[in-house]
C-alpha cells in the first residue's frame, strides 16, 4: 500500500552514468517482468484483503468504539449478522460526493494551474521545475514542485474558514468520514483502472511499460512507469502527495475539532498526534524535490498499489490515531506525553539527518564532511542495459555506517510515537506501527536484493562493512 517514501541505498554515480540514456538492467527497475505463483497469490490476497481491512477498522470505530474484537465476537455468538453491520454503515451521500469532488478538483488546480512561488522567498526550499531520475528507457522527466504551496494555501483557507468565514464546520471531515470512504474508493479504483487502460492503448512512453500477461499483477503493480496527461500532470507525483498527504493534516484537525465539540477540550494526546504527524507532512513537502529520487518515483510503476493506496489506504489508516482519540479522549500524564514527544522528535531527527547525509553525499559526489570527517566510501561498479560500465560510491559513514537503513529506523520510531500517544486501551491505533514495520522491512529487503543484483561483489563488501540493516547489533 501507499507508504511514506524512502530513498534507496546511499550512493553517488559517476558523471557519465546517465549519458546517452543509459539505464539499469531490466531486473533492477520496478516490478517484475514475470510472475511466480507466490507473487500472484500475494497480489490476489492484497486486492481482496486491503479494502476489507480499511472498512473493518473504520466500521469498528463507528459501531464498536474502536474495538477490533467486538465485531468478531458479535458475529461468532450470533448477536449480530453481517447484514446488520452493513445496514448500520452510512452510505455515500450527495454532500460527501460533492465535498470529495470539490476537494480533488481543488488539489488538481493547485497542482497543475499554479506554478510554485514559495521557492522565490523561502531560503533553502527547492521548488518550481525540477528534473527527476532517469527512467529505464533513458527519459528524464520534469516536474513542477509545488506541494508545499498547495499545502499552505489549503490550510490557510481551512483556518480562515474556521475562525472567520464559517462556511462549513471544521468537523465536516469527521461527520462525513464513512461516506467519504466510498468516494475515495471510487476515485482509487477509477484512476487505477484508467492507468491500466492507458498503459495498453496510449502510454506516455511505451518503452517504460512492463507487461507480465497476468491481469491481476499488472493491475495492482502497474504497467506504466510514469503515466502522464499532457506535459506536466504526473500521476505518481500527484496521487502520492495530493490529495492524500495534503488531506492528512486536515483530517487530524477535523478530528481535533470533533473532540472539542464532544468533550469541550482537545486532549494532549490529540495535540501530540497532530503536531508529530504535521512535522512529517511538512517535511515531505519541504523535501518534495528530493522525493523525486525515492523508490516510489524511481522504481515503482503506477497501478492499484499506488492509485488506490494513496486515495484510500493512506488517508484512512494513517490517521487512525486521531480517529481513535475522538472516541477515546486520552489525556496523558506529563511524563508520558514528554516521552512520546521525545521519541517522536528523536525519530524524526534520525530520519531527516540520515536522509540529509545521503543527499549531501550524492550532490557533492562524496566531497563533503559527514559528522565532521571526510566520508568513508566503498567504490563499486555496475553494467547498464546498453553494456556500459558505470562507477558509484556507497557511503559507510555517519548514520549510514551505523546501519544500512537507519533512516527507516527513525521513521519507525516516529510511527511508534504516534501510537503510544493513544495509551494502551486498544490495539487499533497500534496497527500503524505494525504495518510500517512490515512494510519498511520488506522494502529494505527488496532494495537490498536489487542492490545485490546491481553491484554483485561490491555490495557484499558494503554489507560486510555495515553488517546490520535497521537495528545495530540486532538486525
Amino acid at each position: 500500500m501507499a507508504a511514506k517514501s524512502q530513498p534507496d541505498a546511499p550512493q553517488t554515480k559517476s558523471r557519465d552514468s546517465f549519458a546517452n540514456g543509459g539505464a539499469a538492467t531490466q531486473g533492477q527497475w520496478g516490478r517484475a517482468w514475470e510472475v511466480d505463483w507466490f507473487s500472484l497469490a500475494s497480489v490476489l490476497f492484497l486486492l481482496l484483503l486491503a479494502p476489507f481491512i480499511v472498512y473493518y477498522f473504520i466500521m469498528a470505530c463507528d459501531q464498536y468504539g474502536c474495538s477490533l474484537t467486538a465485531p468478531v465476537v458479535d458475529l461468532a455468538t450470533g448477536r449480530a449478522r453481517l447484514a446488520d453491520i452493513w445496514a448500520k454503515t452510512p452510505p455515500v451521500t450527495k454532500e460527501a460526493a460533492q465535498l470529495y469532488a470539490l476537494w480533488v478538483t481543488f488539489q488538481v488546480l493547485l497542482y497543475s494551474a499554479l506554478p510554485d512561488f514559495c521557492h522565490k522567498f523561502l531560503p533553502g526550499y527547492v521548488g518550481g521545475v525540477q528534473e527527476g531520475a532517469v527512467t529505464p528507457a533513458g527519459v528524464i522527466n520534469k516536474y513542477e514542485i509545488n506541494g508545499l504551496q498547495a499545502w499552505l494555501i489549503t490550510h490557510l483557507l481551512w483556518f480562515a474558514n474556521s475562525h472567520f468565514l464559517s462556511l462549513f464546520s471544521p468537523t465536516i471531515i469527521f461527520d462525513n468520514w464513512i461516506p467519504l470512504l466510498w468516494c475515495a474508493n471510487i476515485l482509487g479504483y477509477t484512476v487505477s483502472t484508467f492507468a491500466m487502460i492507458k498503459g495498453y492503448f496510449f502510454p506516455t512512453n511505451a518503452k517504460d511499460c512492463k507487461f507480465t500477461g497476468n491481469f491481476f499483477y499488472d493491475y495492482m503493480m502497474g504497467i506504466e512507469f510514469n503515466p502522464r496527461i499532457g506535459k506536466w500532470f504526473d500521476f505518481k507525483l500527484f496521487f502520492n502527495g495530493r490529495p492524500g498527504i495534503v488531506a492528512w493534516t486536515l483530517i487530524n484537525l477535523s478530528f481535533a475539532a470533533k473532540q472539542r465539540e464532544l468533550y469541550g477540550q482537545v486532549t494532549n494526546a490529540m495535540v501530540l498526534v497532530n503536531v508529530l504527524q504535521a512535522i512529517y507532512v511538512l517535511d515531505f513537502f519541504w523535501n518534495e524535490a528530493w522525493y523525486l529520487k525515492t523508490i516510489d518515483i524511481c522504481h515503482d510503476h503506477f497501478g492499484w498499489y499506488l492509485g488506490w493506496g494513496d486515495c484510500v489506504w493512506l488517508p484512512y489508516l494513517y490517521t487512525l490515531q486521531g480517529l481513535y482519540l475522538v472516541y477515546h479522549p486520552v489525556q496523558l500524564s506529563t511524563p508520558h506525553a514528554a516521552g512520546v514527544l521525545l521519541l517522536g522528535l528523536l525519530g524524526y531527527y534520525i530520519f531527516r539527518m540520515a536522509n540529509h547525509q545521503k543527499d549531501l553525499f550524492r550532490r557533492t559526489d562524496g566531497r563533503c564532511l559527514i559528522w565532521g570527517r571526510k566520508p568513508r566510501v566503498i567504490e563499486c561498479s555496475y553494467t547498464s542495459a546498453d553494456g556500459r560500465r558505470h562507477h558509484s560510491k556507497l557511503l559507510v559513514s555517519g548514520f549510514w555506517g551505523v546501519a544500512r537503513h537507519l533512516n527507516y529506523t527513525g521513521d519507525l520510531m516516529g510511527s511508534l510515537a504516534y501510537c503510544l500517544a493513544c495509551g494502551g486501551g486498544h490495539l487499533l491505533p497500534y496497527f500503524y506501527i505494525i504495518y510500517m514495520t512490515i512494510l519498511l522491512t520488506h522494502r529494505c529487503l527488496r532494495d537490498e536484493h536489487r542492490c545485490a543484483s546491481k553491484y554483485g561483489g561490491d555490495w557484499a563488501r558494503y554489507t560486510a562493512a555495515v553488517p546490520h540493516r535497521l537495528l545495530p547489533g540486532i538486525f
